[in-house]
């Protein structure tokens, strides 16, 4: 009778780093810092996760705590929420260990938020502030969280204790990141391409499973997307699930991303912490309604990108008319190629680049040009409706003039207002002077200073250029106001003066 050898482990496709490496420090960065980041990055970029490989200290303390899991739950399975800072009621017993586990975890998960920073051209401790002091204050609880749990085998599908939603169904946090460890597999993560793998099939004892939430995405500006998973029940299992969470008085902008040249959109507003959290609570607890209800099209609910963010260049706003196809496949144009060659590596997945093996992307061409065509004429039609809105406004001043009634006007204006305001708004043409206005995320070196249109880009947002510096600025319709003769003539008057006084002293010698 013939044997057969054992089946090869599992292969894990992910970054495998250690925490070590990971860390930060003071000091000039070390070759195996630098590679420790890009390697993590360059994990999340491609598989949506990546595995953090703890020191043996940590690891120590780590599998106390899943020890210490399973003989708390070992009459029945069910979740534990610890939260550092918090008093226990009288008579409430938790599991032991719970104090190292959430310290141990919380500095690992803070120092995978460190490299993210730094991967995308920021300071490592660009998001330190919207985190609990560490150490936290007296009388003050974390907002981070640890989960524990353990499950049994006979658990049906989707009864698991730490998914809200059908086992079937994406888990995203809400947090910044979140660190698994567990002591039986059981993790499946969805990657880019919406292939799902079991994430933690391979890892060893001393290994934390990494994946990014939903608050990451939102500071990053979509940079760095969010970790799609889902538990499968096939054994019994303890775990220990750790959520760096931000403080429920930070206000989440893009700020720090906006500072390294990154471009933002308008969707990645500034938001308070605690109404991000309710609105993501909500919006949860409509897609489990919607769950509950029988249908036959249920499915995942993923927020797709617009066509014309599609095929426009992130950084000018211009439609992809230039497109080109890089060797790994995706597509750039504009600024964005431009940035691109200069790197010699692929924005998306990291790639290395070769200019020499650039070709047109033809397809992507035509389609920008068409949508820039329908752009072009909403743009001619809203010129319509302004000129005739000017039509209108006029005659109502002569019939105001000559006694007419004032009600009949009113409504009038109101009438062609409400047709002339929908749509996308361009008041401004290339070329033009305009005076920034700006608003409250306009830098203040910009406000008040004229400058000239020099690009028309998508949704009413112009690229204009500084007359005193000669710094380009993307700005929207509303933070801009014509230059008129006013402002032209209140910037000549210093000039005019100073002539003025060398003609009279000219005159006096």
């Amino acid at each position: 009778m013939s044997t057969f050898p054992p089946p090869p482990p599992a292969r894990n496709p992910l970054a495998r780093v250690r925490l070590d490496d990971l860390s930060p420090f003071d000091g000039a960065s070390t070759p195996a810092y630098a590679s420790a980041v890009d390697a993590i990055a360059e994990s999340l970029t491609r598989h949506s996760a990546a595995a953090v490989e703890l020191p043996a200290a940590d690891a120590a303390i780590v599998r106390c705590g899943l020890e210490s899991a399973r003989a708390f739950f070992r009459a029945s399975p069910g979740l534990y929420v610890y939260r550092a800072g918090r008093a226990l009621d009288d008579g409430e017993l938790s599991p032991a260990c719970m104090v190292d586990a959430f310290r141990c975890l919380g500095n690992a998960a803070r120092a995978a938020l460190c490299a993210i920073a730094r991967n995308l051209r920021l300071r490592s401790d660009a998001f330190s502030h919207l985190l609990d002091d560490n150490p936290l204050p007296l009388n003050e609880v974390s907002a981070s969280e640890l989960l524990v749990s353990f499950s049994h085998r006979h658990l049906q599908s989707g009864q698991s204790p730490i998914l809200s939603h059908r086992s079937s169904m994406a888990e995203v946090d809400r947090g910044f990141v979140t660190l698994v460890a567990s002591d039986h597999p059981g993790i499946e993560v969805c990657n880019p391409n919406g292939h799902w793998y079991l994430a933690d099939g391979a890892s060893g004892p001393n290994d934390l499973l990494l994946l990014t939430g939903r608050a990451l995405s939102h500071v990053t500006a979509g940079l760095r997307l969010n970790s799609q998973y889902r538990t499968t029940n096939n054994g019994n299992r303890a775990s220990l699930i750790f959520r760096l969470m931000p403080r429920a008085n930070a206000m989440l902008d893009c700020s720090p991303i906006s500072a390294a040249g990154h471009c933002i959109p308008q969707m990645y507003r500034s938001v308070s912490a605690s109404q991000f959290m309710d609105d993501l609570q909500a919006e949860e607890h409509n897609v489990s309604l919607h769950l509950e209800a029988p249908s036959e099209s249920q499915g995942n609910f993923v927020n797709e990108p617009s066509l014309r963010s599609v095929l426009s260049d992130p950084l000018s706003g211009a439609f992809l008319e230039d497109a080109m196809v890089l060797s790994c496949g995706h597509s750039f144009g504009g600024l964005m190629l431009k940035k691109v060659l200069e790197m010699a590596r692929c924005s998306i997945c990291y790639g290395e680049v070769d200019a020499a093996s650039l070709f047109p992307n033809l397809a992507l061409r035509a389609v920008a040009t068409v949508v820039k065509m329908e752009d072009d004429r909403r743009l001619f039609h809203n010129a319509a409706l302004r000129k005739r809105r000017k039509e209108v406004t006029e005659n109502m001043d002569a019939q105001r003039r000559n006694g007419s009634s004032k009600e009949n006007s009113e409504v009038g204006l109101d009438a062609e207002s409400s047709r002339a305001s929908k749509g996308v708004q361009y008041p401004f043409v290339v070329g033009e002077r305009v005076l920034i206005m700006g608003n409250k995320r306009t830098p203040d070196k910009f406000v008040g200073k004229e400058a000239v249109i020099t690009s028309q880009c998508l949704n009413g947002w112009y690229l204009v250029k500084a007359v005193d510096s000669g710094e380009s600025i993307r700005l929207q319709y509303r933070s801009l106001k014509k230059a008129g003769v006013q402002q032209m003539q209140a910037q000549a008057q210093p000039e005019m003066r100073s002539q003025q006084v060398l003609t009279f002293l000219q005159k006096k010698q």
